[in-house]
């Protein structure tokens, strides 16, 4: 048997090298561009329409030293004389993207190596609103240019990546780009300043206001053309003139540099860019992620993060099966022997009239598992989808969209395995427990959610979702999932589950307990081997979120979600029959928080992940940091509650269930006559219950 396991486990693994890479499958056509007169040339010709301009948006901009993003307009640069927003979903409002047009427009084809786009001045005269107004923008620059603050361009929908060289031969490219860097009084350049030579003077900011673009595209037999790259180049450029744009060379130029003394003093910043066509007949339009993605040296880590999980597996598997081929033997024996051998038998046979007793507290229990399986079907259905590409990064907002959207459909799930439960439990509010199951764990979220919304509106935040999207958000919930979960629980509540063995009237005793089989060492030890098979992926995840780094890992993702199903059902169930065997038989709750636990090595991590990996300023970003990793603990701990209170669930019905029925019965009676026997009758005992006893 242990053959069997290892040689399926070896083949999963196999395969696994096949499918973890998810899929590319845009949900758009390409837009094909060629020069003006190609265009011409086709309208003439009455063929499909290329199109010559090239439009660049930008998009909000945001800083690994804060959680608190901004609009593009939030800072003084150049804008768009006809602002243009295209319309977004509901997971980029969530995230906090706005994308607006931009000043920056391009012809295809047409080279141009300095072009001014405006010119910034700020007049250290004037009235006092006036100078008041330009410190403002000026310390926001300024500020900005100290926390890091990125820009995000995107052309053809696709990011203008930043690529640099990080290693001896190494180039990473990154979907955004500093607006400017900084050099502190000591001369430690910091961030960009480091990569190149110009940026050395102590207490000076430098405001990136040049762009060198080079767009790459792969031409066509029609003479038109796909684009299949853009990367720039920022520079900070000192013009001679606001209206002069003279580039010399990468090389030779002086800096646009800042001090704080500079903002009493007259000022011009003009921004200016060059823009480069390159063809590049060797990349394909359908891989132009590629090159982003492949700059991330992390394959390696997540082969050998899997390995590890795999040997934790057979860890767990061995120990299960060893038990599993004990339990069958002590099965086999119990329903061979007599009535009188059967009575002397101890271990996790004697609680057979126990095990299924109802829990304390069993509506919220269910509620948890009716969330919990909500939370679990919406996870598996979007890491499908995420591996079929439908989800990838060109697919902007998609991927909040569709978890949010699975959500509130799946509500049914919540609805059904709760009041389902609730009524095997033998609960009779049944009406508490649908409308718990509908409000309480979505309320508490939606609590959260709201506090650092009015925190990210306090801040001008970008990230502030709208009160209409609010209002929208409401309007599913209510409208949508709430009845979805009436209708489930209307399902839940005509099929109880059938245990196979009947409840004792009388609990029985439970014996004094040693330090291992106590409450709090197995809760503790449940979580620790499945937090062990997901911690290298919870630090990409987390990079992803807070480092504002591309995620597209979706087939290592659910190769270890798997894996961490396997490891929390494994661990619930080996811990569960130690506690069987101790004779102690409240296991519903314990399997739920056993497997749970590992939520709260989660946010352990977490704590560890903002102390050491991040340098957040201010109350509001560490807030809001906190704030939304409660909100990820708590879905994550009623995902592997759950997963490991069914599996505790199936494998208690299964191994009872295995047992000689009839035995067990005649073994109860004789049991309980017995108890009753050395009651105390009291004088007005009626005579049916001297009959019934």
């Amino acid at each position: 048997m242990t053959r069997k396991i290892s040689i399926l486990l070896v083949c999963c693994f196999i395969l696994a090298t096949h499918v973890v890479e998810a899929f590319y499958f845009p949900l758009h056509a390409p837009v094909s561009f060629c020069t003006p007169a190609v265009q011409k040339y086709h309208e003439a010709e009455h063929r499909s329409l290329c199109k010559s301009d090239i439009n660049m948006f930008v998009n909000r901009l945001d800083s690994v030293e804060t959680v608190i993003p901004y609009d593009y307009d939030r800072y003084d640069f150049c804008q768009s004389q006809q602002e243009y927003s295209p319309s977004e979903n509901l997971g980029q409002v969530v995230f906090g993207e706005r994308i607006t047009s931009s000043p920056y427009n391009f012809t295809f084809g047409k080279n141009n190596t300095c072009k001014k786009v405006c010119t910034k001045s700020y007049k250290a005269g004037g009235e006092e609103a006036e100078k008041a107004e330009m410190k403002h923008k000026l310390n926001f620059l300024l500020r900005g240019i100290q926390l890091n603050y990125q820009h995000h361009w995107i052309i053809d929908n696709m990011p203008v990546s930043w690529c640099y060289e990080v290693l001896i031969g190494s180039r990473y490219c990154s979907p955004g780009f500093p607006i400017g860097c900084y050099v502190d009084k000591d001369g430690n350049r910091k961030d960009a300043c480091v990569i190149d030579a110009h940026y050395e003077r102590a207490q000076h900011y430098y405001v990136f206001n040049h762009i060198n673009i080079t767009i790459f595209y792969q031409p066509l037999i029609d003479d038109t053309n796909l684009l299949v790259s853009a990367k720039l180049e920022p520079l900070s450029m000192k013009h001679k003139t606001p209206d002069e744009c003279v580039f010399l060379n990468s090389l030779n130029y002086e800096p646009m540099s800042l001090q704080k003394s500079d903002l009493n003093k007259d000022l011009d910043i003009t921004y200016s860019y060059s823009v480069h066509f390159i063809p590049s007949p060797n990349v394909y339009w359908a891989s132009r992620w590629d090159y982003i993605l492949d700059s991330m040296p992390h394959t390696n880590i997540q082969w050998f993060s899997i390995l590890n999980s795999l040997v934790v597996i057979l860890f767990l598997s061995g120990m299960l099966l060893i038990l599993l081929r004990k339990l069958y033997k002590d099965i086999s024996r119990y329903n061979q022997q007599d009535l009188e051998k059967a009575q002397e038998e101890s271990g996790w046979r004697v609680v057979h009239g126990d095990v299924f007793r109802p829990p304390k507290g069993g509506m919220l229990l269910s509620i948890f598992l009716g969330t919990g399986a909500q939370i679990i079907i919406t996870s598996f259905l979007t890491l499908g989808l995420a591996c079929l590409g439908l989800l990838s990064p060109a697919n902007r907002g998609s991927l909040m969209t569709c978890v949010m959207v699975l959500y509130v459909l799946l509500g049914f799930i919540a609805g059904y395995v709760s009041s389902r439960i609730y009524k095997t439990f033998g609960g009779e509010r049944w009406k508490s427990n649908v409308l718990s199951t509908s409000f309480l764990i979505p309320g508490i979220i939606f609590g959260i959610f709201f506090i650092l919304n009015l925190i990210l509106w306090y801040e001008h935040s970008s990230a502030a979702i709208p009160f209409s999207t609010l209002v929208a958000i409401l309007a599913l919930w209510f409208f949508v999932s709430t009845p979805l979960v009436l209708i489930g629980a209307y399902f839940g509540l005509k099929r109880p589950i059938e245990f196979p063995l009947p409840t004792n009237e009388i609990p029985r005793h439970i014996p004094k307990r040693s330090c291992c089989t106590r409450p709090l060492p197995g809760i503790i030890m449940g979580g620790i081997l499945p937090f062990g098979c997901i911690f290298v992926q919870l630090f990409f995840i987390l990079n992803g979120i807070w480092s504002h780094q591309v995620y597209y890992m979706f087939g290592f993702l659910s190769l270890v979600a798997i894996i961490l199903v396997i490891t929390c059902s494994e661990a619930t169930i080996i811990l569960c029959y130690f506690h069987l065997r101790a004779e102690n038989y409240h296991w519903w709750w314990r399997s739920f928080v056993t497997s749970g636990f590992t939520a709260i090595y989660f946010f352990i991590y977490c704590i560890h992940y903002f102390a050491s990996k991040l340098t957040m300023h201010g109350w509001a970003s560490t807030v809001l940091y906190f704030g939304y990793t409660i909100i990820m603990v708590i879905l994550f701990f009623l995902f592997c509650g759950t997963m490991g209170f069914f599996a505790c669930f199936l494998f208690v019905t299964k191994i009872y269930g295995s047992l000689n029925q009839i035995k067990m019965f005649k073994s109860d009676l004789k049991e309980e006559t017995s108890e009753k026997t050395d009651i105390s009758i009291s004088e007005d005992m009626t005579k049916k219950e001297l009959d019934i006893l």
